[in-house]
């Protein structure tokens, strides 16, 4: 696993927040970094070129939307995921565990794997934690994902135990079908719920498998951000200080901030673009919809701050224009913004640890509430 390393540069002397490289195949992550979702092979209505000028490092594909579309056979016919979509950069795919676990009316978990129906062709559908690993090594991202269960918000704590010991004995498969363990990091994802005995558990049991990264998985599915907090906060610690640590489905100010002083390294979330398909720009933590009448007439940048190039190159009044008349390039413009928003905060993290004023300049975010909250990609 020489292909992969994590060097840990420097940490915070008043909280647990921390500094990193981490080393892949097609280049260096430094942490903390938000890393934009690309579902379908594409981080929507963005192109590769355009998320290197966002000072993206790694982006995420999903192991379940690209099987059933357009299958990975042809991504692997193509030469992998980064020549199927010209990235050139790190690369990580989800499990497909999360998307199963959304399909919850049209879905059975047993033992062997889940069985569902295609919402694409109606045909039955088992996914295995083999077949998970059959179709990264096929996808061929620079990380994968183990196949979990991902329990709902609320649970039992009894079912919430169960998926968590079924999510251990998939691992075990999971690491025996991995076929590319030169080139691919294969991370295992604690579950555990809100209970904190029972992410212990699973973070312990995971440990001891010697993966390469380790996820906290099975957050963002409804319940509120304070119980997030709480989960994060005494569950990061348990995990290996030397490898890359990876909260799933967050990208929110307030819960990025909260994660990283916890020791997290790594985030992902659908928000830039999602927000951006609704005509929301993200400027310094608040939520500003381009619909609204007072932007028509505003000849300003969304963020003169902002060196992004929608905020360089056009108005809030052009994009305004763009998104009521529904052109896609409004659409563009402000993903473009969003996700550079979201990274800048990662770096700005990143480099208040490194000048050790961490709690000074983020502090504020781990007492306030959050400025917005979103669900986990989809």
């Amino acid at each position: 696993m020489n292909n992969f390393t994590f060097k840990l540069e420097c940490q915070c002397d008043r909280t647990d927040a921390r500094v990193g490289q981490f080393h892949t195949p097609h280049g260096v992550v430094h942490t903390p970094r938000f890393m934009p979702v690309g579902t379908l092979a594409n981080v929507k209505t963005v192109t590769p070129a355009q998320l290197k000028d966002c000072k993206a490092e790694m982006v995420l594909a999903n192991t379940y939307h690209l099987h059933l579309q357009p299958g990975e056979d042809i991504v692997a016919e193509a030469g992998g995921l980064h020549k199927f979509m010209n990235w050139d950069g790190p690369i990580l795919t989800d499990s497909g565990g999360f998307q199963v676990f959304s399909l919850s009316e049209i879905r059975s978990i047993s033992e062997e794997g889940v069985q569902f129906r295609s919402p694409r062709d109606g045909n039955m559908i088992n996914l295995t934690p083999e077949k998970s690993i059959q179709i990264q090594n096929q996808l061929g991202a620079d990380v994968i994902m183990a196949f979990d269960e991902c329990a709902p918000y609320p649970a039992t704590y009894e079912a919430i135990k169960l998926a968590g010991q079924r999510t251990t004995r998939w691992l075990e498969r999971c690491i025996k079908a991995h076929d590319r363990k030169n080139d691919q990091a294969l991370f295992g994802i604690v579950q555990g719920g809100v209970y904190l005995d029972l992410r212990q558990q699973s973070a312990r049991e995971l440990i001891e498998f010697d993966l390469p990264g380790y996820a906290i998985g099975g957050v963002s599915v409804g319940e509120p951000p304070e119980l997030i907090e709480k989960i994060v906060r005494a569950t990061t610690p348990l995990l290996p200080a030397d490898k890359p640590r990876y909260l799933m489905g967050v990208g929110t100010y307030k819960e990025m901030a909260q994660a990283v002083a916890a020791g997290i390294d790594l985030f992902d979330c659908v928000i830039p673009t999602r927000f951006a398909r609704h005509s929301v720009a993200l400027v310094k933590g608040e939520r500003w919809n381009l619909k609204n009448q007072k932007f028509k007439r505003d000849f300003t940048p969304i963020d003169s701050d902002c060196d992004c190039y929608a905020c360089q190159n056009f108005s809030r009044a052009y994009v305004s224009h763009l998104v009521r008349s529904q052109e896609i390039l409004g659409y563009t413009l402000l993903s473009i913004h969003n996700i550079t928003e979201l990274i800048r905060f990662t770096q700005q993290m990143r480099q208040a640890i490194i000048d050790n004023q961490f709690v000074e300049r983020f502090g504020h975010y781990l007492t306030e509430s959050s400025s917005f909250t979103e669900e986990r990609h989809s």
